[in-house]
């Protein structure tokens, strides 16, 4: 393709999306950064318990991707699974506002964890397909707008939710965040007739991974050792390249699992911590979840840092491209780092002491650089590597190593075998270890990169 074809514009249906993502991760983090905090306080949950319905609810969020990906690849399409799922989404918020208690805790949760993690997948790969060969070289960048839309939601709601609660109640704290999900869906809804909808391979006639998987499983002929090879008596090269690109790429993204059981303890321990510490930084006094905030105002400061200068300059200096999987690495010992940090606050805690929480500054910037390096990158990867048939399937792949992270978090809360410091020092080691088996895993990977028009991906 010659520089002459291509556009250097964004689809002008893109702003929909993106506004569609800042309203609803302004709800899910609005709601999620007081969770912890109400079940404690307002339902007299031991914060063991609260720790571990957190993460088992965040893990439920990202296990539903699965389910998602499945009718939006298979059946729906994305645009009308986005829609129908976005109205069980508003209903779970309902049910936090309307009523109070453990039962409905539960069933409002259920209902948001199907809401949010159904259209993940949906979401992020069809801002992807709103691309073409002109302009795919943008898609980079999309992204990249894309993760700041996320973060300037979450980091408004972050600060807001908290005070709500205080202020108004648990009804308020929890409707505010249900009618911008409402908002979210409308603004989604009013580009229906510009977007690009890419057929689900129902009525293709595609095969998505699993037929593909179980005629490999069931195939009695491979070639050389292919596992995949089996199912191509059944099915086309292609579409069992598709499948292969699939299992490769699960592969690459199973390590990250660790980061998440690390990244999203910001919303849990890192709040229990923050509220043993002394909350007033130069003169002002905040809530303990009101901290958190910190994440996504890094992340829109850092996002532009990272791709102007920090990227491009470890190009020009060092000789080499920072690739996405070498980004990835490098964010996982990054993410070690800040659990070292955290390890050594709560230290100075149970010696005695009270300090200040300014001192997370330190642990919530580390964990940020880590999030943009594995998480927005992710998130591009996943798009890039996945034929047409498979794209919401794979980025839910990714969207599965943050339910086992989460789930991982529930776990170790639950057993309640790590105390005090040592809690932040296994996660910190567990990082590290996991660290190395990544950079071996993506050291033998083989890169892909898959073009809208469905045809064979370049470097296959």
């Amino acid at each position: 393709m010659t520089s002459s074809t291509k556009s250097d514009s964004f689809p002008p249906q893109i702003r929909y999306i993106v506004g569609n993502e800042a309203c609803e991760r302004f709800s899910f983090y609005g709601m999620r950064s007081i969770l912890t905090v109400f079940m404690v306080s307002h339902l007299l949950i031991a914060k063991n318990e609260a720790t571990a319905t957190y993460h088992l609810f965040v893990s439920a969020c990202y296990l539903t991707p699965l389910l998602g990906a499945w009718i939006s690849d298979r059946y729906w399409g994305k645009y009308k699974t986005i829609m129908t799922l976005s109205l069980l989404y508003c209903l779970g918020h309902g049910v936090l506002a309307l009523w109070e208690g453990k039962e409905a805790l539960y069933w409002g949760l259920g209902l948001i964890a199907l809401g949010s993690g159904g259209i993940k997948p949906c979401v992020s790969t069809f801002v992807g397909d709103q691309f073409t060969e002109k302009n795919k070289h943008l898609i980079g960048r999309i992204y990249d707008i894309f993760y700041f839309a996320i973060n300037f939601g979450s980091f408004f709601s972050t600060l807001l939710t908290p005070w709500v609660l205080v202020a108004y109640g648990p009804g308020w704290a929890f409707g505010i965040p249900g009618i911008l999900m409402a908002v979210a869906t409308v603004v989604f809804w009013l580009g229906h007739r510009k977007y690009v909808n890419v057929p689900p391979t129902g009525k293709t006639g595609e095969a998505g991974f699993l037929p593909i998987l179980w005629a490999a499983l069931t195939g009695k002929s491979r070639k050389d050792g292919d596992f995949f090879s089996a199912a191509l008596s059944r099915y086309s090269a292609k579409e069992v390249e598709g499948a292969r690109a699939a299992k490769d790429v699960f592969k690459v993204f199973a390590t990250i699992t660790v980061f998440w059981a690390l990244f999203d303890q910001h919303g849990s321990s890192w709040v229990l911590q923050a509220q043993q510490m002394d909350l007033n930084v130069l003169g002002i006094q905040f809530h303990a979840s009101q901290i958190s905030a910190l994440n996504p105002i890094m992340v829109m400061i850092l996002i532009p840092i990272f791709a102007k200068w920090i990227y491009p300059g470890i190009k020009r200096l060092l000789g080499f491209e920072m690739t996405p999987l070498r980004r990835i690495a490098t964010g996982m010992v990054v993410a070690a780092t800040s659990f070292v940090g955290a390890a050594m606050i709560q230290h100075a805690i149970d010696a005695g002491g009270r300090p200040s929480v300014a001192w997370q500054f330190i642990p919530y910037l580390l964990i940020t650089i880590a999030e943009i390096m594995i998480s927005i990158t992710g998130l591009e990867f996943a798009y890039t590597q996945a034929p047409r048939s498979m794209k919401s399937t794979i980025m839910s792949f990714f969207f599965l190593t943050i339910f086992a992270g989460n789930l991982l978090t529930a776990y170790v809360s639950e057993i309640n075998t790590f105390q005090g410091a040592v809690f932040y020092w296994f996660f910190a080691a567990l990082m590290a270890a996991v660290s190395g088996v990544f950079i071996w895993t993506a050291s033998h990977y083989k890169v892909r990169e898959y073009i809208e028009d469905g045809s064979a991906p370049v470097g296959a």
